[in-house]
């Protein structure tokens, strides 16, 4: 079975919680100790996963120690929370085997519909929104840009809500179903200001209705209090994440690129 037909089975929360993990390797790449697992399920169908323990995180500056595990599952629970269900199923296990962290459902990446991309300056296609020009390694003239959909607005504006350091191009995947997938949350919900993303092709422009009436929603689920992402993060941190939604109902826009840090992450993908 593909990660596509996981998502149907009722059984996937409690396997991703409970299942014997065998793991299969390691992602080079993560700055955080990231391992991808098997679940072997009815003697042959293996599911797969990515695991984060919390003894692999790496610790940063301007987050606390020990809470990147636990933002991957509030950021999970906000996606819930809006109906989005941008981010793929993640759950909370004590016995991995290094220790507590998080699991989330693998995700069978189908590159030819990749959302984001880096093309040659001029050739985007319809329907992609232009997001900066740079020069690639050989000092030709090169465009970030993405796909205008209605998928990526969501996530653009639960970057903002949840206040996403690193939404790299890498971390928006498209399942071989088309369907649009958001990664790698562990440096969300800070209290301090620190959305950086690649998904600019909107700053400024209004919310469609539709858009606004989904925020509104969400604003109502979360009130003053809402559980399954409030018992995650501090309670500063839960503040903030109402006071961003807050803003972005009052202004009626998506937000604009920061003016005092960098607003694209590095690297782009």
């Amino acid at each position: 079975m593909n990660s596509t037909d996981w998502l149907a089975d009722a059984r996937l929360p409690a396997l991703l919680a409970h299942g014997e993990l065998t793991v299969e390797g390691r992602l080079a790449d993560a700055s955080n100790a990231t391992l991808r697992c098997a679940i072997t399920v009815d003697g042959d169908d293996a599911l797969r996963c990515v695991y984060k323990p919390v003894a692999g995180e790496r610790p940063l500056w301007d987050f606390p120690e020990w809470t990147l595990t636990r933002r991957e599952i509030a950021a999970h629970a906000l996606s819930e929370a809006a109906r989005w269900h941008l981010v793929p199923p993640t759950v909370w296990r004590e016995d991995g085997p290094g220790g507590p962290g998080m699991c989330q459902l693998w995700i069978d990446e189908d590159t030819r519909h990749a959302k984001v991309a880096v093309v040659r300056t001029g050739r985007a296609r319809p329907g992609w929104l232009h997001v900066l020009d740079a020069e690639d390694g050989s000092g030709r003239p090169v465009s970030l840009v993405h796909a205008d959909e209605g998928d990526l607005q969501r996530m653009a504006l639960f970057d903002a809500i949840a206040n996403n350091a690193d939404r790299k191009g890498g971390h928006v995947l498209t399942d071989e179903a088309g369907r649009t997938w958001a990664i790698d949350h562990g440096v969300t919900f800070s209290v301090d200001e620190k959305l950086r993303t690649v998904l600019w092709g909107w700053a400024g422009e209004p919310l469609t209705e539709a858009l606004r009436e989904e925020l509104t929603a969400l604003d109502a689920v979360l009130g003053a209090g809402y559980d399954p992402v409030d018992r995650w993060l501090a309670e500063d941190e839960r503040d903030g994440l109402r006071g961003r939604l807050s803003h972005l109902l009052t202004s009626g826009r998506f937000p604009l690129p920061p003016q005092r840090w960098p607003a694209i992450p590095w690297p782009v993908f």
